[in-house]
This record gives structure tokens, sequence and C-alpha cells, in this order.
């Protein structure tokens, strides 16, 4: 356990390594990751994390010179590794948790990141911090759609930035919880579209990833969301793409 201002948490390392053609050798990188055990949901990693990490890991040739929002990024396992992997990232979470917030700058620190900008979005508000964003290249989240009454204000939120900048992609992992929840009749709504994305087409169809004993059994999905009305995912995937417009 480590102390930091009377606030007790442990630190977890995630550990990710893999080959890509034309490399000469394995690539490595270690990530430490404070958590700490709170009621607040975004205090600790959850599966869905690891597995958008390593999808960001996988395509980590694809990232120098993107600049990348994580929303809800509570320990901002996902941004932190984009960050090293060389991308221009901002940070974000609810206006309202200044926990997470302090947590999202704990992790820049344990990582040598201090350029990384942290900034509170709270979902469906158009905010000063909202309004005063560049554009971005991708905005990221895991397991975002956690509580169905926030699914239209995680939404709201992607489609505001989109219209600022329509090349924007939405690169999101969930955990199926429920066959009765859906995002169809919202996604028709905010006109966008959805690329659903093979979890072994980027090596995440694993019990365990990053050394780590996540995502284990949890059925864990991914999706990129696009404006319907912008060109086609530009992102290095083969997936099936829904369009509802």
């Amino acid at each position: 356990m480590c102390e930091e201002e009377g606030l007790s948490f442990s630190v977890r390392e995630y550990s990710f390594a893999g080959e890509l053609e034309r490399e000469e050798q394995k690539a490595e990188l270690v990530v430490l990751i404070p958590e700490v055990l709170d009621c607040q949901y975004g205090m600790y990693v959850w599966p869905c994390a690891v597995v958008l990490a390593q999808y960001l890991w996988f395509h980590r040739r694809a990232l120098p010179g993107k600049r990348i929002l994580e929303i809800g990024a509570g320990v901002s396992l996902p941004g932190v590794v984009a960050a090293k992997c060389g991308a221009e990232v901002i940070l974000s979470d609810s206006a309202e948790l200044p926990q997470c917030l302090e947590n999202c700058r704990r992790s820049c620190r344990m990582n040598s990141l201090p350029g990384v900008q942290v900034t509170g979005l709270t979902w469906g508000q158009v905010s000063p911090a909202l309004l005063a964003l560049p554009p971005v290249d991708v905005i990221l989240a895991s397991d975002v759609f956690f509580e169905p009454q926030d699914f239209e204000d995680v939404l709201s939120t992607v489609y505001y930035l989109m219209e600022k900048s329509p090349h924007t992609e939405f690169w999101t992992t969930y955990q199926v919880r429920s066959a009765d929840w859906s995002i169809e009749a919202l996604l028709y709504k905010w006109e966008l579209k959805c690329l659903q994305v093979p979890l072994e087409s980027f090596g995440a169809n694993k019990e365990q990833l990053a050394g780590s004993s996540l995502p284990g059994r949890h059925t864990v999905e991914m999706m990129i969301l696009m404006l319907a009305r912008g060109k086609h995912c530009a992102s290095p995937n083969i997936g099936k793409e829904l369009i509802y417009k």
C-alpha cells in the first residue's frame, strides 16, 4: 500500500508486450495504476479498461500525433497507454467527482506524464470546460454504458465533440450486463454509425491481458462510433458496420 496526502492506495502494474511486423525486437510497455478501494466506480481498473488499453497498444503505431480525449477516465489506464505510445492525451472525468480527477493526475505522475491535461467534464452538460476543448481525433471510453440513465448523456457529449470535428471517432469498450440494454435508438436519434470490433482482431479474446487477471470471464465488447454522415471509419480495423440514419 502507498499513501499520499493521507489517502491510502495500492499500485497495480500492467505489462503490454508484443511484436509488430517489421519490428526488430519485442516492444514492451509497463504502466503503473494507483487504485483506491472507494465507493466511487472510477477509483480502480475495470475489465473494459484493460481491453481498450490492449486495443491502443496493438495499434500503437497509429497513435503518435493523434489528439485523444478519454472521458470517464477514472484511473486512466487507456489514456495513459495512449500517452506513453506518443498521443497527445487529455484525461477527463466528472467535474462532480474531484477524487477521480485527482486519481487521473496521480496516474500521470506515476507514469512520468507531466504534460497530460486533466479536466472535469460531466456528461450531458455543455460546460466551459467542454467548450474550451480543442478538436480531437479520438474519444476513448471504457464501460461508460454502465447505467442506462447515462447512455444519452454520454452520446450527447460525444456528438457535440464530433460536430466540432467531424472526423472524430469514439473508441469504446463495454461489458454486456443485460440483453435488454441497447443504444440502437439513441444512435438513430444522434445520427451515429457503429462499427463492431472483434476482440480477436487485436489479441483481446483472452481471460488475462497485460499481465493481469482481467478481463476474466466477463463478456466485454468493443465498438467505434462515428457521425453517420461522415467519412468511412479510418481506424485500423476489420469489423461489421451498423448504420442508423
